[in-house]
């Protein structure tokens, strides 16, 4: 009898189980291969906008990926940093072959989890409550809770044009007995569809016609306990590259596109948004010339190029004319063609915000199976269901995030209230508090739950609390500080664009001057400095009255998080509440009133019902 079984052993799969075995729970992970723990089977990469600052805040609370993704990169860069830092987040080019060995290691030498190699054919509930899964060769595992991370590989099909193969990525096993049994249970599930471009060898790539870019100068890392020796491309960082489609790229697109598996009609799954595969943006973006390609490197131990922005599912001989179409690739050779691939997902409005289902008790669903995309945002969501699965065996409370508190919150806040009809892709753009919600301050917000949840170390948590004493350490010495004209504070200042500057400065009003830098500052006033601490000093204080706004604002909002909504509330027959409402309240059946305030297509009429229905019911209460 194990306390949880990790069904998947991917991006979510792996922070689910590593964090219930070192919070001390006896977990079995099961996984196809071993080999392909924690694989990249798209893009070579980790971070990103947004995704960047989720491994940060994965970090804070514990997880593995920001540790591994440090340790196996071969390119960093800080991307957006011509902008606010509240849309500063950070990418890493990463060995994809070290990333997975790394990975899978851990799990094999982890006290607590067991690693086998398996499918899981069923999962078998009594009483609307988790028993055990059945696999395909060792036969029925007992658990006390279950976690499904099957990412792409339930009932997948992998698809070059018109030929469709019922297979995972890279050819790897799939089930259709894991859907049947879920539908068997009332879980609704749907299809979705994702893609992956063509691998090029790249000695064959002629790199003097592309632009180079390289990544930053300065040591960046997602964990903050990576230490510069760690990293495998710290002193020597690969290149990567810009390239562009053609004239000729976006003629043999448009003349082959009913030869493309998406416009065939043999692709039935929605697609990602965000990252739609190139015939796609030909269509979508007819008007535009050109598209942007990158060319980045898959691993030291391959001379293979992931060509990023080119997914596409066009038959082979079509993908050949397609790549030696491209500036710089004329003669270039494929070493693995480009494919889509649809799969089964979770209807994610079945699931509680603790990622629970809301109709079998035990039963957990995370990753991409949940409608996500990106190894990121499955990362994110398998160490929030590893974390909840353990409060529950521990029988605390669910451990949930709000919209204020991080971007995995958000994520499962729009996911569970929202619901999505395509793989659903963190941006900037989704967070309302996103000034809150920094690069620079994961620890700040999450790393007390980290702590209080087993995963963050003693030694690590009191380091963060001299941190934090020397944050205001620091702001309490420029409050104090006057910068004098004596210092040649006035020719900094002047350069800048102020002038006749006379007398002395406060420090601390100085710093909230535009341009005007921390460093600086200390420099002129011979003040001896922590680089990390002064650009956090520096953050904090110039968007002080930003932040102060921010937050007073989630605080107004968020009280209606407060304000709970019995699980019995028959909205279906509630005097008052629009049909729409009644309907999407009834299916989704919200915790709060201000989950419900997010449901699309709820009013603030509706919302108001509500609460003079919740007056009155606790009116009655009382009496």
């Amino acid at each position: 009898m194990y306390d949880c079984v990790v069904v998947g052993a991917g991006h979510a799969g792996v922070e689910a189980a590593l964090s219930l075995a070192h919070a001390g729970k006896n977990t079995l992970l099961v996984t196809i291969k071993i080999e392909h723990i924690a694989k990249m089977p798209c893009n070579p990469s980790v971070g990103g906008p947004a995704k960047g600052i989720v491994v940060r805040e994965i970090d804070a609370l514990g997880g593995v990926m920001p540790k591994v993704a440090d340790k196996t990169a071969l390119q960093f860069k800080m991307l957006n940093t011509t902008k606010g830092p509240g849309v500063w987040s950070m990418r890493v080019q990463s060995d994809k072959l070290e990333y997975s060995k790394m990975m899978a290691d851990i799990c094999l030498n982890t006290k607590n989890l067991t690693v086998i190699e398996d499918i899981v054919e069923e999962v078998i509930c009594e009483d609307k409550k988790f028993k055990a899964v059945r696999l395909l060769s060792k036969g029925l595992i007992e658990a006390r809770t279950c976690i499904l991370t099957t990412g792409t590989y339930m009932d997948s099909a992998v698809m070059i044009s018109d030929e469709v193969r019922s297979e995972g990525p890279d050819g790897d096993k799939t089930t259709k007995n894991l859907s049947k049994s879920l539908r068997d249970l009332g879980i609704r599930l749907f299809r979705l569809k994702t893609g992956t471009p063509p691998r090029i060898l790249t000695s064959s790539i002629d790199f003097s016609k592309t632009k180079l870019e390289p990544g930053s100068n300065d040591f960046l890392h997602f964990s903050e306990e990576t230490k510069k020796e760690d990293v495998l491309a710290a002193d020597k960082q690969v290149d990567c590259y810009l390239t562009y489609t053609s004239e000729e790229t976006l003629n043999i697109i448009n003349e082959n596109l009913n030869r493309s598996s998406m416009y065939s009609g043999v692709v039935t799954g929605v697609g990602p948004r965000y990252c739609p595969s190139i015939e796609d943006k030909v269509v979508r973006f007819s008007d535009k010339p050109r598209h942007q390609l990158f060319l980045e490197p898959e691993s030291l131990s391959l001379d293979t190029t992931y060509i990023q922005g080119f997914s596409t599912s066009m038959p082979r001989d079509v993908q050949e004319k397609m790549v030696h179409s491209l500036i710089g690739l004329e003669d270039a050779k494929i070493i693995k063609y480009a494919y889509a691939i649809e799969y089964d997902a979770v209807d994610p409005l079945q699931v509680k915000a603790n990622l629970e289902l809301k109709d079998i008790d035990g039963l957990f669903i995370s990753g991409q199976i949940l409608g996500t995309s990106g190894y990121e945002e499955a990362a994110g969501l398998g160490l929030m269901a590893g974390i909840n699965v353990r409060r529950k065996l521990d029988n605390q409370e669910a451990f949930i995030l709000k919209r204020d508190e991080a971007y995995i919150g958000v994520m499962i806040d729009d996911l569970v209230t929202k619901g999505t009809n395509e793989p659903y892709r963190l941006l900037t753009s989704r967070a309302e508090y996103r000034l809150l919600l920094r690069h620079d301050n994961a620890d700040q917000r999450l790393i007390k739950y980290g702590y209080e949840n087993k995963l963050i170390s003693e030694e690590r948590y009191n380091k963060y609390l001299d941190k934090i004493d020397s944050i205001k350490d620091l702001k309490n010495l420029l409050k104090d500080l006057r910068v004098d004209k004596d210092t040649g504070i006035n020719e900094y200042l002047n350069e800048l664009g102020y002038e006749n500057e006379y007398g002395s400065h406060n420090g601390y009003e100085l710093l909230k001057r535009p341009n005007v830098a921390l460093t600086k500052i200390l420099d002129y006033c011979d003040i001896e400095y922590d680089e990390d601490i002064a650009k956090q000093v520096e953050i904090e204080v110039k968007y002080e009255g930003y932040i102060d706004k921010a937050r007073k604002e989630a605080e107004r909002i968020l009280k209606m998080d407060n304000i709970k909504l019995a699980d019995d509330i028959d909205y279906l027959h509630l005097d008052n509440l629009a049909l729409e409402a009644r309907s999407k309240l009834d299916k989704i059946r919200p915790s709060s009133l201000g989950q419900a305030s997010r449901i699309s297509g709820i009013n603030p009429s509706d919302i108001q019902v509500l609460a003079i229905y919740l007056k009155q019911r606790n009116n009655e209460k009382e009496d």
